[in-house]
């Protein structure tokens, strides 16, 4: 992708592997979490996913075709360092069918909706009840509200969002801009937080 790095920062470093890379640490301070990205296509999954691995923002992004996977750590104030390999899931319906493959085993989900379309916060819900009926136990979801830079365009109001992520018990609902790169950062960091201290182990493969 056409990416420009838009801010200073720590180098990062991205990796590439296979499905099953979510296992647990063989400590409890050094955690290796597999984490999904779902929601509909357009929304800005991939674009988050670029700006906190690499610190990049591209408006032209293409469209994912089936799943990406980068990989990024995040370092907590008590030591404690998580290291997110990350499934960029694709949002185009004909895949949807493909998502278990991706959410198996995660430890954590952040279901991305788009402010600026109802359309796209309605599949944020049917996301969020497909990963509690059939995600891992004890999973961490965050709900986020991606495009917030965008306000005068929204139609998804903030509390209606907030009520929705409170009434399913979700850790964590944000919302953040990719462009801008507000709360993104923050988004990861929490859900690193809200983390139990062991992951939960992958299943097997099918």
């Amino acid at each position: 992708m056409g990416c420009q790095t838009s801010k200073p920062g720590a180098k990062k470093k991205s990796s590439i592997k296979g499905l099953d890379g979510a296992v647990e640490a063989p400590d409890t301070k050094n955690l290796r979490v597999k984490l999904v990205l779902l929601g509909d296509s357009g929304v800005g999954k991939s674009c988050i996913v670029l700006r906190f691995v690499r610190g990049q923002f591209d408006a032209a992004s293409k469209v994912t075709i089936g799943a990406s996977f980068l990989s990024q750590t995040v370092a907590l104030q008590d030591g404690t360092t998580v290291k997110f390999e990350i499934w960029d899931t694709a949002g185009q319906e004909r895949y949807a069918s493909l998502a278990p493959l991706y959410y198996r085993g995660a430890s954590a989900a952040t279901v991305v909706y788009d402010i600026t379309s109802a359309e796209s916060f309605q599949k944020a819900r049917f996301w969020v009840k497909e990963l509690q009926k059939h995600a891992s136990a004890g999973i961490v979801i965050a709900l986020v509200g991606n495009k917030s830079d965008l306000e005068d365009k929204r139609e998804v109001p903030f509390e209606e969002a907030q009520a929705f992520a409170e009434q399913n018990q979700m850790a964590l609902f944000i919302e953040t801009s990719a462009k801008t790169a507000d709360n993104i950062n923050e988004l990861f960091t929490n859900i690193a937080k809200k983390l139990p201290v062991k992951p939960a182990a992958p299943a097997a493969a099918a």
